[in-house]
């Protein structure tokens, strides 16, 4: 990965770009560059002392189609996922990032809020009873969170081209399952360590046979905001719905942007959604009591 300040640049080198922001004395960004990725960091200078925060005060990500990542959310921070493309599928997994032998169960979540989606006011909820994330803005209204993710066997027979990473390089597709492997492995976690994961923009509709197909896919832009409650390990793909039958592989873009959430009141939407919910807050509460 390759950083520099901005405002130092331009100023050792009195180089401008048009297409870089202006940059005061009192903000500055950094711009960071990978292998088909582009982070941008936002950091502001602290009033009382003549000096840098060390804390970014906001973090996004872009991330197109077939392609993985993985990241730490603390306590406190919201993520905001946008479906810039329309019709994005993200599958997430979550661990507690202090143990991650707890992590992210998907039917206690549904079973405790007695619900088959995940929508705003919904929680995810780990194996011991702790909420890893509340979701408290959603224009979406519903995610599917009992389908899975795609495999390699699927992937076999969806009508995309069969590719190898020696033909197309980065371009090469591969399955959710294998996303989530990659993400696993560094961090010491293995196949044994999957869970059910959930899938970000995706709804799954029933027929009167019961039959489950993929709905209707989100419209450009639509978001959902999920709050963490825990330090958390995340993991996600942008690989396509395991129910997704398009002749051709889905072509689209997401963005992820990391924001300070405000403290959690007590009249909260999600904690007073159903009294599950509240007993969850307190267990997680309890969790973090002292520190």
């Amino acid at each position: 990965m390759l950083c520099f300040d901005v405002l130092s640049v331009l100023r050792t080198i009195k180089l401008t770009n048009p297409r870089l922001p202006f940059v005061s004395a009192n903000q500055r960004h950094v711009y960071c560059f990978t292998f088909g990725k582009t982070h941008r960091f936002r950091r502001l200078r602290n009033r009382h002392k003549d000096k840098m925060n060390i804390m970014l005060s906001e973090y996004s990500e872009r991330l197109i189609g077939g392609r993985h990542d993985s990241i730490v959310v603390r306590k406190g921070v919201c993520l905001t996922l946008t479906d810039v493309s329309g019709g994005s599928n993200i599958g997430m997994v979550m661990y507690n990032a202090e143990n991650t032998t707890e992590r992210l169960n998907i039917p206690d979540s549904l079973k405790c809020q007695h619900t088959f989606k995940i929508t705003k006011g919904n929680c995810l909820y780990t194996d011991m009873g702790r909420i890893l994330c509340s979701v408290i803005a959603d224009e979406a209204g519903w995610h599917d969170a009992t389908s899975g993710t795609c495999t390699d066997a699927m992937l076999e027979k969806k009508p995309w081209a069969k590719t190898n990473f020696q033909q197309v390089h980065n371009d090469f597709l591969r399955s959710g399952q294998d996303s989530f492997l990659i993400e696993l492995g560094k961090y010491g976690l293995s196949a044994r360590d999957l869970v059910a994961n959930m899938n970000w923009f995706s709804r799954v509709d029933a027929d009167r046979e019961g039959r489950l197909a993929l709905g209707p896919p989100c419209l450009p832009g639509t978001t959902v905001t999920l709050r963490f409650e825990m330090d958390s390990l995340v993991l996600l793909h942008s690989c396509p719905h395991p129910f997704n039958d398009s002749l051709e592989y889905p072509q689209t873009e997401a963005h992820l942007r990391l924001t300070l959430a405000e403290p959690v009141a007590e009249n909260d939407f999600c904690r007073t959604s159903c009294a599950e919910n509240a007993r969850g807050f307190a267990n997680t509460e309890r969790y973090y009591f002292g520190r």
